[in-house]
């Protein structure tokens, strides 16, 4: 993967798939100002290069799911395996290598207790090379990954005309016949209907229906999918914090309003407010701990490691570079 210099166009183009990842190129392209060749032309050129994609998912809280961020420790040869092995099932996402690769971090979307107890009770403690694991149930929201505002750039009003429309129905749980179009998604969200009629055998008229209706009930949501390398953000790095229960929303708040988080959500746990920030280097980094995050009221105690490899992020798993462990 080459790391991409962004110009305004690109940097707008990935604003508006944040806002939008389905968006029609015609509308962006009106929107951004410029030709739909060229939005095309510059969404290709950043999905060739692996910085991005828009893969369509499941929205777990609108069906019901549950979800939990896991911390998992290896023998010092297993953890890219058991990263792999994690990032293969369909309820993980978010997979990251860490620290010396004896350390995982990932999320489990767990449709309801026996999938997350199938998985926490059962598979994990049965792999011989994890040596600890421990679990935290996603209690608040501060900052998602797809929503990640150090790229900000659009102004308000071509934000209203990117913005979909709130869902207007109560959540619809996926239904089994749906599995072919949400794999399909995951690896391409912007796949074309003839080619989603394809994966599920069903009409182009069927497919869009179908993805509409999911989409109106909050159930079918797209996911832009970045790489912070890519953009030249080459230190990448999971926070675990103790916080003061008086402070914790104020402090996730916090954190979540820094241009360098793409991830900040309160747990259960002990370490009750986790995060991913995006700096340039090591250097940057430091002054980003020593000049931000230390003003942050009410945080006890931090832990910080630095992401090796991604595997997996919001959708199919990633390829592993040539000659990488």
């Amino acid at each position: 993967m080459e790391t991409v210099t962004l110009d305004d166009v690109d940097r707008g183009l990935v604003h508006a798939l944040q806002l939008d990842g389905r968006a029609p190129m015609r509308t962006l392209g009106q929107v951004l100002g410029v030709s739909e060749n060229t939005v095309a032309r510059r969404y290709q050129r950043l999905r060739t290069a692996g910085v991005l994609r828009v893969t369509g998912a499941v929205n777990g809280g609108e069906a019901g799911y549950t979800s939990w961020t896991l911390r998992l420790r290896t023998t010092p040869d297993a953890g890219a395996a058991v990263a792999d092995a994690l990032a293969d099932r369909a309820d993980v996402s978010w997979v990251h290598l860490l620290s010396g690769g004896t350390e995982i971090s990932c999320t489990v979307h767990a449709p309801g207790s026996a999938g997350r107890d199938d998985l926490l009770l059962h598979k994990l403690p049965r792999a011989s090379r994890v040596t600890a694991v421990s679990a935290h149930e996603l209690l608040h929201t501060f900052a998602l990954p797809d929503g990640w505002s150090g790229l900000h750039c659009l102004s308000p009003e071509q934000i209203d005309r990117l913005r979909p429309p709130k869902p207007d129905g109560a959540g619809l749980p996926p239904e089994p016949a749906d599995q072919p179009l949400l794999d399909a998604l995951a690896l391409d969200g912007r796949a074309s209907y003839t080619a989603l009629a394809k994966a599920t055998g069903w009409s182009d008229s069927t497919v869009r229906r179908r993805m509409d209706v999911l989409r109106r009930h909050g159930t079918l949501t797209y996911h832009l999918d970045l790489s912070p390398a890519g953009l030249g953000f080459h230190s990448e790095t999971r926070l675990w914090l103790t916080v003061s229960p008086a402070h914790l929303a104020e402090a996730g708040a916090t954190l979540a309003s820094h241009p360098e988080t793409s991830f900040a959500v309160a747990t259960t746990g002990s370490t009750n407010l986790t995060a991913m920030v995006n700096c340039r280097d090591a250097r940057d980094f430091y002054r980003y701990l020593t000049d931000r995050v230390a003003g942050i009221r009410g945080v006890r105690t931090l832990e910080s490691a630095p992401v090796i490899r991604t595997v997996k992020r919001a959708g199919t798993p990633l390829r592993r570079p040539a000659g990488r462990p």
